[in-house]
């Protein structure tokens, strides 16, 4: 029997045009793997992935940012890019989405450049994480604390700085979805 410790948890993944494909990919793969529903919520019907500074594979949202409700959705995923960071923490959707999933005390994991929408919404003041080292001064200037590790748990956040972080990233990104388990049988 395959151990499926998500099993009926759903997982928002916050994404845009500029996306990290591997910090997309990888991620929810190693959610799926584990049972997890997840779904691409994004701004417009198709998003253009990135390898670092190169165009690569296009990806087709599940919902439209504006449709998502976060009351749906038991964690979020915030892949990076800085692209896909820095226009996604303008879209008030993707604000509002991660204000109630963290009022709620649901998980969010962010990976590189993702906390921008997680500083951009007002929520580091007063918590721990990581991010790519760029993002240092953002976090600090927004009341958080910034640390250069691989990867940080604090409360219902997981954060990691880069590709490199991804094993650690997504062991831990489980390891706090798996905590949301309950929570998906009930509804």
């Amino acid at each position: 029997m395959v151990d499926r410790p998500l099993k009926g948890v759903r997982v928002a993944i916050l994404a845009t045009d500029g996306v990290e494909k591997v910090e997309l990919t990888l991620p929810r793969l190693s959610l799926e793997e584990a049972g997890a529903d997840t779904v691409l919520v994004a701004p417009k019907a198709q998003i253009q992935s990135m390898n670092h500074d190169e165009k690569d594979e296009r990806f087709v949202a599940d919902i439209a940012l504006k449709d998502a409700n976060p009351e749906e959705f038991d964690a979020v995923m915030l892949p990076g890019g800085a692209l896909n960071a820095d226009k996604l923490r303008m879209e008030t959707a993707a604000r509002d989405i991660v204000q109630q999933i963290d009022a709620a005390g649901r998980p969010i994991a962010a990976i590189c450049h993702a906390p921008w929408l997680l500083v951009s919404a007002k929520l580091v003041k007063g918590r721990r994480l990581t991010s790519f080292y760029t993002l240092q001064d953002d976090i600090r200037c927004a009341g958080g604390q910034w640390e250069d590790e691989e990867v940080i748990v604090d409360k219902n956040w997981v954060t990691s700085r880069k590709p490199d972080d991804i094993p650690a990233f997504n062991r831990e990104m489980r390891v706090l979805f798996a905590k949301t388990g309950s929570r998906a049988v009930e509804r």
